[in-house]
């Protein structure tokens, strides 16, 4: 039933931080990119866009921006994400459909037995990523996905209980 196999690929994707060296092929990606595309956006507006970056040396300047270094400069493919201001609808409704759209790419990343996550602290040299990836102003960064073939698969992960926070009808009322 596709609805279990949905909610199960939901509840394994882990953060995947380390990988092999082994490549990922350019129809994984365009698969990975084609399950963000079809993620909800505000009049359909789809104002994310991507910079593949597979170059060693791309890689390392990336890595130089970030705590993640060694996540960026490892990882085979980084999938950068980007804002097209110039094709926004609504800065908020935008900045939503496109962690719609991450989170896509990440469960096809893991539908696919790879691995792969979600990097934002870079964002706070978000003009320094333009400028090494030749992005207009107009693009505004986002997050870069870093995936790759894992090197651990076996990673665990608790989630709060729904009690927590969840509640009913107003805000004090228990779930």
């Amino acid at each position: 039933m596709i609805i279990v196999e949905t909610i199960e690929a939901i509840k394994t994707r882990r953060s995947v931080r380390g990988f092999t060296e082994t490549g990922i092929s350019d129809d994984a990606i365009e698969e990975i990119l084609e399950a963000g595309k079809w993620a909800p956006s505000g009049l359909n507006n789809q104002a994310w866009r991507f910079i593949i970056v597979r170059n060693p040396d791309t890689k390392t300047a990336l890595s130089k921006l970030t705590e993640y270094g060694p996540t960026i400069k490892n990882a085979p493919v980084l999938i950068v994400v980007f804002l097209d201001k110039d094709h926004m609808y609504n800065y908020t409704k935008d900045i939503q459909s496109i962690g719609a759209c991450i989170q896509n790419m990440l469960l096809a990343i893991h539908s696919m037995g790879l691995g792969g996550v979600w990097l934002g602290e870079i964002l706070k040299n978000k003009e320094k990523v333009n400028e090494v990836l030749g992005a207009p102003e107009s693009y505004e960064l986002m997050a870069v996905v870093a995936l790759g073939h894992p090197v651990n698969k076996t990673r665990i992960s608790e989630r709060k209980i729904l009690d927590e926070l969840v509640f009913r009808e107003k805000f004090g009322s228990r779930w």
